[in-house]
């Protein structure tokens, strides 16, 4: 006792080690002023000059190297190795609550010749206070673990329940629920449309890749970026297109809880959010992103080479006072291989084509006439789809109904396992079609949405295309030719493949061509019945 009186006499150097476990902690308690405040009267007491304070506010799990606090305390007393220190902290369980890492952070301290001292605990270098100080590292260790426990344990009883537990992700934010009850997921006026849209659009198929949906949010000056350059992560992209978050739902596999209902509101479906996840499962090579992505070639990827068939690239050319932007084929062997086509040329042929996309006047009206008709057809066979749906949505559940009875008779753990996915995948396909049959009737009105939206793209596509951004144009050129453009050296787009709508659509404005009568083809004597023109037709209804 009297040699570490002298050793403690001697020691007038301090530094104090203060921690909390979160950030939290730190904003809004003063659990560090505090702790501060004790050591440095603890020093003033002993005699001590201070000279540094490290603060943490991060738990580190017991390790205490995974603490920016305790890792710079012990670089500094490293690099002042030789100079006595004395380190002062409040707590033991400040110290380390992990039995393990509490006796290395004690050889450590001891490599560097500094000394510790406790203002809740006297430590001695004693088998007696060796031993104690053991066991209450060991108790600090087991509160640790209990603490955690109890914290998983409310967390999966929450998830089980319907509620969101982690972090908000991308497009939500947390409130107070109504009925005080912790907090619920609620979408987020400005990121909960971008993550619906890219969602969406992955889904349907207007973005054809995941780097698609990469450039999408890229380009979004909204949406939070990983990268410092203004860029993400393709795994960003694909955590956000597998989260069933997005679709209303939670689960947690990590603690054995299965996809269910949540509380808060979805951006999409269950069935969009199956959708997707079928096209990732379809698609397991991934197309990486372009570094020479840009809008000044919308018809990149889409207008291929009449020569070769493959798709032409686009690129700007340095001539000697400016750029010049060109079109060409860049396959090997092919004739027209590195022939440039300026870009004026072959989007002026294109706007061509989209203007005389507009259907006469008659078979227009004709059309809406038709619209009308096969909305009250499709309402009939909702009808009878949804009786199909219901049957279909008993049957899943009875066969989740024998899955979970032979679970129960089941031994062996393969097979159990086998059970579990099996019904997994069948609660999955339950929900898709709760949701199919609660929007197989349409809502009232939901008609003239439909008609205005389908009308306005076959009116005037070129309207569309030449107002819309690169995403709009894309989906334009899918909507209106079944096959990709063809062009020739020669500046002449081959022969077009139009979708369906137009081709049903067959008289064009642009054409000046319309259907004529009977009577003008065959004679007059003819046994066939005659047909009435589009304009007969108009004026019978």
């Amino acid at each position: 006792m009297k040699d570490e009186y002298n050793r403690n006499s001697m020691t007038t150097v301090a530094v104090i080690y203060c921690r909390v476990s979160s950030t939290k902690q730190r904003i809004e308690g003063s659990g560090l002023e505090s702790q501060e405040q004790r050591c440095r009267a603890y020093a003033i007491e002993k005699g001590y000059t201070v000279e540094a304070v490290f603060p943490d506010d991060v738990s580190g799990g017991g390790d205490f190297m995974q603490r920016p606090g305790m890792v710079a305390l012990l670089s500094y007393l490293d690099a002042q190795r030789g100079k006595p220190y004395v380190v002062i902290f409040d707590d033991l369980k400040r110290f380390a609550r992990d039995t393990e890492f509490h006796l290395k952070l004690r050889r450590e301290f001891v490599k560097c010749g500094a000394t510790i001292e406790c203002l809740n605990f006297r430590i001695e270098d004693t088998p007696e206070g060796k031993f104690i100080e053991t066991v209450i590292a060991a108790q600090g260790e087991l509160e640790r673990e209990q603490n955690r426990r109890q914290v998983v344990q409310k967390m999966k009883a929450r998830v089980e329940s319907g509620f969101w537990v982690f972090r908000a992700p991308v497009g939500y934010r947390y409130v107070s629920a109504p009925s005080g009850g912790g907090k619920v997921l609620v979408p987020d006026v400005v990121l909960g449309p971008i993550v619906q849209a890219a969602l969406e659009g992955y889904a349907t198929g207007h973005f054809a890749s995941q780097a698609e949906v990469q450039r999408f949010l890229e380009r979004n000056p909204h949406f939070p970026k990983d990268k410092k350059d203004g860029t993400l992560r393709p795994m960003t992209v694909t955590r956000l297109l597998k989260k069933p978050v997005y679709a209303g739902y939670v689960e947690a596999d990590g603690w054995g809880v299965s996809v269910r209902k949540g509380h808060h509101e979805g951006l999409i479906s269950f069935e969009t959010h199956q959708q997707i996840q079928d096209r990732l499962e379809g698609r397991k090579r991934r197309p990486a992103a372009r570094a020479d992505f840009n809008e000044d070639f919308p018809l990149r990827g889409f207008v291929a080479c009449d020569c070769c068939g493959n798709a032409m690239t686009a690129a700007w050319s340095k001539g000697k006072y400016r750029h010049y932007a060109y079109y060409r084929c860049e396959t090997r062997g092919c004739e027209a291989k590195s022939k440039s086509v300026p870009r004026a040329k072959m989007e002026a042929g294109l706007a061509e084509i989209l203007q005389g996309l507009q259907p006469a006047k008659g078979l227009f009206e004709l059309a809406k006439a038709m619209l009308r008709d096969a909305w009250s057809m499709r309402l009939s066979f909702a009808h009878q789809e949804k009786e199909a749906l219901q049957k279909q949505l008993h049957d899943v559940a009875g066969q989740i109904e024998g899955l979970l009875d032979r679970i129960v008779e089941a031994s062996n753990s393969s097979v159990v396992h086998a059970y579990e996915a099996r019904i997994d995948k069948l609660e999955r396909q339950k929900i898709v079609l709760q949701e199919r049959l609660d929007k197989t009737i349409p809502p009232k009105g939901r008609l003239e949405d439909c008609i205005e939206l389908a009308l306005g793209f076959l009116a005037n596509p070129w309207n569309l295309y030449q107002n819309g951004d690169h995403a709009m144009r894309q989906t334009v050129l899918r909507l209106a030719f079944a096959e990709p453009l063809r062009y020739s050296q020669n500046g002449v787009y081959g022969t077009r493949e139009f979708s369906f709508p137009f081709k049903f659509l067959g008289g064009f404005s642009g054409l000046k061509s319309e259907m004529v009568l009977q009577e003008r083809i065959e004679l007059s004597t003819s046994p066939l019945p005659r047909e009435c023109s589009t304009t007969e037709l108009l004026q019978r209804r």
